[in-house]
């Protein structure tokens, strides 16, 4: 599944993973030793995350149900906790450096 920013007309990732059960959020990236470029997950629904046990810092996205960007989190390292974003619906994961690369902001819409 491709994951588009309409605004900036920019991939965001070419290769996302929906985790949309209680066990695949769970797991999200736990465990994972590479995140590529192009590569993705998409946590729903989901207003906040964290990367405890995790060995790579990412990018996160939060989206509100319509597709509007609700903030951007440019990496974000291991062991850290977001706030909750009451807006949100969904999160989306990326590999560091995604958000700038993109120039991917808030209030920007996507699609997937």
């Amino acid at each position: 599944m491709q994951i588009i920013n309409n605004t900036k007309n920019t991939v965001l990732a070419e290769n996302a993973a929906v985790a949309d059960t209680i066990l695949k959020r769970m797991k999200g990236l736990l465990g994972r030793k590479d995140f590529k470029e192009g590569e993705a997950l998409i946590l729903k629904p989901c207003n906040s995350v964290h990367t405890f046990f995790m060995s790579l810092p990412i990018d996160v996205v939060f989206v509100d149900s319509n597709n509007k960007i609700v903030k951007t989190i440019s990496v974000m390292p291991p062991f850290r906790l977001s706030r909750i974003y009451f807006k949100a619906s969904l999160a989306i994961e990326l590999p560091a450096g995604t958000i700038a690369k993109t120039t991917t902001k808030s209030g920007d819409f996507i699609s997937c």
